[in-house]
């Protein structure tokens, strides 16, 4: 496996692969990798001739109060777990090799202002910036994105049908620790408390599928019972509870079809999020 760190010597590379019509995969990704960021790797390592793991911890979708600092690297052990997964490719630029004093960015409206969009302004339009600009340095056929970030992956799925790529994306199971707990690169900001208390994401949110299995329809109800369980543990700070549907992202009132559940609650500083899709 190599590794790139300008979108020149990227292109020089993939430039064949083009030309011969191999398929490309690309996994966007900030770094310090998890089992979820390598389950995604894995399966474009199957599904593809050349499988291209970008790694940037892109500035612009973290806000002036986040961690953009802090956030976790360790580009050695990145290598290491992408090369096991099946990676070709490794890109990681540097700042002002991806952003160049820009004037432009790329919005996606209505669904970037509500769940996540709400407390991060500014979050959505970052993230479908880079994207796109991955996408136009790499040239993707097929490009794969964990299902954790529901409401990034509905994001860019629109983006993609609006301004005509010719890209498969691919959204992938949520991976999880043995006590339900979804892996995220910021789970190492959690203290041994906090981590215990944090599972109580995915159990309400099994609760509540339960309900709905069971014939529950009323979403205030749902939610109220979300809400209940998740303040049952001390240290959790609610910022969004919300079953919206899959497409438009708008709170629903009684559960029809198929219906996003999705959370994000903060644990001391760190901000999780989770979600579970449920079809009736």
């Amino acid at each position: 496996m190599k590794l790139y760190k300008t979108l020149e010597d990227l292109k020089k590379v993939l430039m064949p692969y083009d030309v011969k019509n191999k398929c490309i995969g690309l996994v966007p990704t900030m770094g310090f990798l998890h089992k979820g960021h390598t389950s995604l790797i894995e399966k474009a390592a199957k599904e593809n001739d050349m499988v291209v793991v970008s790694i940037f911890v892109n500035p612009t979708q973290f806000g002036p109060n986040e961690d953009y600092e802090k956030y976790p690297r360790d580009i050695k052990r990145d290598y290491e777990l992408a090369t096991q997964a099946g990676a070709d490719i490794i890109f990681t630029p540097e700042v002002n090799q991806m952003y160049d004093h820009p004037k432009t960015t790329i919005q996606v409206k209505e669904l970037t202002n509500k769940l996540c969009g709400l407390s991060r302004p500014g979050h959505f339009d970052g993230v479908t910036t880079v994207v796109a600009k991955l996408f136009n340095g790499v040239k993707p056929h097929k490009a794969y994105f964990g299902q954790k970030d529901a409401q990034q992956l509905i994001v860019i799925q629109k983006m993609v049908k609006d301004l005509n790529y010719d890209i498969e994306i691919i959204g992938c199971p949520i991976v999880r620790e043995s006590d339900g707990l979804a892996l995220s690169s910021r789970n190492v900001y959690l203290s041994t408390e906090e981590r215990k208390q944090a599972t109580i994401l995915y159990k309400s949110l099994i609760t509540i599928k339960d309900k709905i299995v069971n014939g529950e329809r009323d979403a205030k109800s749902l939610k109220e019972e979300i809400t209940r369980m998740i303040k049952s543990q001390p240290l959790a700070k609610i910022d969004y509870v919300a079953l919206v549907d899959v497409y438009a992202l708008e709170n629903v009132e009684q559960i029809k079809d198929k219906v996003l559940i999705a959370l994000a609650v903060k644990f001391g500083d760190t901000r999780l999020i989770d979600n579970i899709v449920v079809e009736v």
